[in-house]
């Protein structure tokens, strides 16, 4: 008998799961990376969410061991190597593992994390745009050519130099953390003078009179795009379907609490990432305009379409749904 499903795809969808023969996980592993763009996974770890909702599910008790990575090509080796359930990380890597685990691990998206701008900031005076940038420069990103800051440096030089130069700029990136690649640009005494970054290091570093922002993801994509996504194996959802139901619970509770009370928001960010930036500060950057807490994949086309175009996707999606799990489907994706 067919059930039959409204809006509430992700209850129907959970249903649809096998039904597992053995307990579920009793540990779930999961990461994240550094900036405001995963603020939803620190309220998650910060209120206990997972464990919350897993409880309510009947699976408990849960232990949720939380782990830090400095970009998505690490973070998609560890959930290869079955050394974490639930990975994070930028459009280009979720697209990658997606298209590389086709008929084996079967790797989809959770859900978004949200949409919020990049920056591309440089304290060389004479980059006015991404033409000005020469030989003398180095550009620092989480990771060179499948991180979204290099997919995007990418989109920016297939604008400016021609489609056919679109790796123009790629000998002048270098993987750094975004830590890191702030002190560097800061510091004006390295190799590094720009930063393809994200918040709040990119905020940081336009408060320095000597740094300057060149472009913004926003102006390459014409509008805003899911920064980072949450993403599993088929095999994880499918053999622990309470946990995989307690995570996305847990993430639509986290979405709701900071875009009711983006001051507590703002609070949690400063203590999940010992920050020593003031709270008026990250309340100023979450609460931009165009940042859009969210767990509605935006933009994963326009990506695809051009990481295909330059052999770094070897398959395209038919649509972003493709690329997501279907508890989210019936978001207003893009």
């Amino acid at each position: 008998m067919k059930v039959a499903c409204t809006r509430a795809l992700a209850i129907c969808a959970l249903a649809a799961l096998p039904i597992t023969a053995h307990p579920e996980t009793g540990e779930l592993r999961i990461a994240w990376q550094f900036g405001v763009s995963y603020l939803p996974l620190m309220v998650i770890k910060n209120k206990a969410l997972i464990e919350k909702h897993a409880q309510a599910a009947g699976v408990a008790p849960l232990k949720v061991t939380w782990a830090t990575f400095s970009s998505g090509a690490d973070m998609n080796t560890a959930l290869l190597a079955d050394q974490l359930d639930l990975a994070s990380g930028g459009i280009g890597p979720v697209l990658n593992i997606w298209a590389r685990t086709q008929g084996n691990y079967n790797v989809k998206g959770v859900a978004s994390l949200g949409s919020l701008p990049l920056y591309l900031n440089t304290n060389n005076p004479a980059v006015k745009s991404v033409a000005d940038f020469s030989g003398k420069d180095k550009i620092a990103l989480p990771a060179v050519k499948v991180s979204i800051q290099a997919v995007l440096l990418q989109m920016a030089a297939a604008q400016v130099f021609g489609e056919t130069n679109y790796s123009v700029l790629d000998s002048l990136t270098v993987s750094m953390s975004h830590p890191q690649a702030t002190a560097a640009l800061l510091s004006g005494g390295t190799e590094i003078t720009a930063n393809f970054s994200a918040a709040p290091f990119q905020n940081q570093q336009l408060q320095d009179p000597k740094v300057r922002r060149v472009l913004s993801s926003y102006d390459v994509t014409g509008g805003p795009s899911t920064l980072n996504s949450l993403y599993a194996s088929a095999k994880f959802r499918e053999q622990n379907p309470k946990v995989y139901g307690a995570v996305l619970a847990a993430l639509r509770e986290a979405m709701t609490i900071i875009n009711r009370d983006k001051q507590a928001a703002a609070r949690i960010y400063l203590e999940e990432e010992k920050s020593k930036l003031s709270p008026e500060f990250v309340l100023q950057v979450i609460s931009d305009p165009a940042v859009q807490f969210t767990v509605a994949p935006q933009g994963f086309m326009k990506f695809a379409e051009f990481m295909v175009k330059t052999g770094a996707l070897k398959t395209k999606p038919a649509s972003w749904k493709d690329v997501f799990f279907p508890e989210v489907h019936g978001e207003n994706g893009s």
